[in-house]
């Protein structure tokens, strides 16, 4: 088959994407200025694009997948298929809010009190359509960066930006009065991509492996020897997906009990463990869980 077109989102998602991407089974090499990063995986040619725009290459067809975030496929209106969300612990693939914004001392306290008011963002299309849908009449301008800034300084009366805590909404001396919409990074394709068999398959091979690397975020293994007497006592301490695995050991009245667990539980459990019989514990990384 051809080979599949993969979008890497380049800048803040960069990273965090080349890392996830190693976690699920992919060795992904950047080099210089390039925009085609290099990749163990002769099925698959990646090309680094920003992901403001990441989702108009895949509609069209100048890539057949990638990775961005739910807003700018929204504001965008690109014609896609979201194959599955990737909501991962840092930073910067954690879920984020797009509020409206207006300084502490307005008078407004909804988007109707914005009535011809100059809004600024750097989403633009999908503001414009959130004020249409309910009759409001205002002027949506581009934003290039340090949008808080301009309500202080009066080059327009509200902003629409993106924030994960609210912190430096506040700091900006600023007040949300609507949260727009939540969003979070996605993997996104093509749909004509998607009724090709091979590449279709080669799509769901990522989605399923980058979701177990997700799944495996904070899970550690456990396992740890115990005498038959004492499993039922050991198991109720062991939090499991489904159950913990129970092993005889051969020629004793021993038996070997094996779980994932959250990492951060396990400094907490091990000296219950202990104290119930347990014996030679072992805590081992995870890359997956399927």
């Amino acid at each position: 088959m051809k080979p599949l077109k993969l979008g890497l989102p380049k800048g803040s998602l960069e990273q965090t994407t080349i890392e996830l991407m190693r976690n699920s089974g992919w060795r992904i090499n950047t080099s210089g200025r390039s925009y085609f990063p290099s990749i163990d995986d002769d099925e698959i040619t990646c090309s680094l694009v920003r992901a403001q725009e990441m989702s108009r290459h895949i509609e069209f067809g100048a890539l057949d997948c990638g990775i961005t975030g739910k807003d700018w496929t929204l504001e965008n209106g690109s014609d896609v298929e979201i194959i599955c969300d990737l909501v991962y612990s840092k930073a910067s693939f954690r879920p984020t809010r797009w509020v409206l914004c207006v300084p502490v001392d307005s008078p407004a306290k909804s988007p109707k009190d914005l009535e011809g008011k100059r809004i600024s963002t750097e989403l633009v299309g999908f503001t414009k359509r959130f004020f249409e849908e309910r009759k409001v009449e205002v002027s949506v301008e581009f934003s290039w960066g340090a949008t808080e800034a301009k309500v202080a300084a009066g080059l327009c009366d509200a902003i629409v930006e993106v924030t994960e805590s609210g912190s430096t909404i506040k700091a900006n001396g600023l007040k949300i009065i609507e949260e727009l919409m939540q969003s979070n990074p996605q993997l996104i394709a093509n749909k004509k991509a998607m009724k090709i068999a091979s590449k279709r398959a080669k799509i769901e091979q990522i989605a399923t492996l980058m979701q177990a690397a997700l799944r495996a975020e904070g899970q550690v293994g456990l396992k740890m020897n115990v005498k038959k007497s004492a499993v039922d006592k050991l198991v109720k301490l062991i939090p499991s997906i489904t159950a913990p695995t129970i092993a005889d050991l051969y020629g004793t009245d021993w038996v070997s009990i094996e779980s994932v667990v959250p990492e951060k539980i396990v400094r907490d459990i091990i000296p219950e463990l202990l104290a119930a019989g347990a014996e030679g514990i072992v805590e081992y990384p995870l890359n997956k869980v399927i």
